[in-house]
């Protein structure tokens, strides 16, 4: 898996539907940034949750995107470790198999 050539072709497929639709993308970025304003949770907890919630619906580009946002957000791999062990506590055999996928989009994404 190639995940950094994965990402810019999820990136170039986000911006042709902004173009195709962009008041819907609008609206959809301003929800992202009201969703994961600092509150009583950090940004790092917010896209561990982002990231979880990606394995569990299985979605690569989910995936890649909030392994990219918590890397920026100072997530350590410790962290999406003990993360997916929760993950893999919810969703199982399924969740096990994309705890694997999760690790290796971080390392890639984390190797810049």
């Amino acid at each position: 898996m190639d995940v950094k050539t994965d990402f810019r072709e999820v990136k170039i497929r986000g911006g042709k539907l902004a173009e195709a639709a962009p008041e819907t993308m609008k609206a959809l970025g301003s929800l992202k940034d009201s969703a994961l304003k600092e509150g009583v949770l950090t940004l790092k907890t917010k896209e561990l949750i982002a990231l979880m919630l990606g394995l569990a619906a299985r979605c690569m580009p989910c995936i890649m995107t909030h392994a990219q946002n918590a890397i920026d957000a100072g997530v350590t791999r410790e962290e999406v470790a003990e993360a997916i062990e929760v993950a893999i506590l919810m969703g199982g055999g399924p969740a096990s198999a994309y705890g694997g996928i999760v690790l290796e989009v971080y390392d890639q994404l984390k190797s810049k």
